[in-house]
């Protein structure tokens, strides 16, 4: 018993009793453990740019608050920009690491010299209406008439260049005029007050216009063309081209889209959207959600036919789109990779 009680010596000379040496390996323990508990607490932030305040984004809303990109081990931070053509310029300047937007904007940049991938979109309709001032009874009442967008190029503009392209409805033999804004409420409150003549606004913001008097010129929902909106993108060579990262990334805005058509999380989506927009009516918020559950698709692989629609819209105002290679800007590996994986195909199998 005396010897179990006898101090040990260390070669340094400094006696050591059990109880030093438990707390010694303790603290030992700690410093072990410490950096691989702080790297799972502290992820590197991954900042996402993007500029329409609209249901486009809500994969993205809906992966953050309810943490499936963090099933992956990313912590994804959105960055909220003015409008379409500054986030990519955010981009460009390396102060986030992935661009959400417009396939347009991503065209303008790749024709301005940005070496840029866009690799997936969880969008694939235009679940908007046409709508005008009440004293506008029809298409060809639009004549000489006052669009309200966000910004020229934007994924705004791009759905209501594309919308008119779509009902045959020329900008330039109509004399339209596009007016620039803000975002989809600041436009919808513009119809009201006749700031503008008529706008492309998604059925949750028409719901607001037509109580209010506006007319219902067209379902841009119901036209069959292939679209591909709000797209995921990011410079060629940056360390956002992990394919594991981009991968994980991906993992998290499937699963994202899975819980958008889950009937069981509508109270919790529902809630987000409300949050988003602050809408002042809970039906506004259900109107939301039933766009984004439109919207949002599993099918996130990019459609070279659909941006070569997107592609003639921008070439409108930027010739140079015309020229970009979309087989340069379109990189449908992580997507493919999904597939051979199995990932995609199992969360098809969840969505049934």
């Amino acid at each position: 018993m005396k010897n179990s009680l006898r101090p040990h010596r260390h070669r340094a000379g400094t006696p050591v009793t059990y109880g030093m040496r438990a707390f010694l390996l303790s603290i030992i323990f700690t410093m072990v453990a410490l950096p691989s508990v702080a790297s799972a607490q502290t992820l590197p932030p991954i900042l996402v740019a993007y500029a329409g305040q609209n249901e486009t984004v809500g994969p993205m809303w809906v992966g953050i608050e309810k943490g499936t990109f963090k099933r992956y081990g990313l912590d994804v931070r959105l960055v909220q920009l003015r409008n379409g053509s500054l986030s990519m310029a955010t981009l460009s300047s390396g102060q986030v690491q992935y661009n959400y937007g417009s396939p347009g904007n991503a065209l303008s940049a790749a024709a301005g010299g940005m070496k840029i991938h866009c690799v997936a979109s969880p969008v694939q309709r235009i679940p908007r209406e046409l709508v005008a001032r009440k004293e506008i009874q029809t298409i060809e009442d639009l004549r000489g008439k006052t669009f309200g967008v966000q910004s020229i190029g934007g994924g705004f503009w791009l759905q209501t260049m594309i919308a008119l392209d779509q009902l045959g409805i020329d900008p330039e033999k109509y004399d339209l005029k596009m007016r620039i804004l803000g975002d989809t409420a600041t436009v919808t409150q513009a119809l009201g007050s006749g700031g503008v003549d008529a706008t492309v606004i998604p059925y949750s913001f028409s719901e607001a216009a037509k109580r209010a008097g506006a007319n219902v010129l067209a379902d841009i929902g119901k036209l069959n063309f292939p679209y591909q909106g709000t797209t995921l993108c990011f410079f060629r060579e940056s360390a956002a081209s992990s394919p594991d990262q981009v991968s994980r990334l991906l993992k998290g805005m499937v699963d994202a889209v899975l819980l958008i058509h889950d009937p069981a999380a509508k109270p919790e989506i529902v809630e987000i959207l409300r949050k988003a927009f602050r809408f002042p009516r809970p039906e506004d918020a259900e109107a939301s959600y039933r766009v984004l559950n439109i919207m949002a698709t599993l099918d996130i692989m990019p459609d070279p036919a659909a941006w070569k629609i997107v592609q003639k819209v921008i070439a409108k105002i930027n010739p140079k789109v015309a020229q970009v290679e979309l087989n340069q800007v379109l990189n449908r590996a992580p997507v493919r990779s999904l597939e051979e994986s199995g990932f995609l195909a199992e969360a098809r199998k969840r969505l049934r």
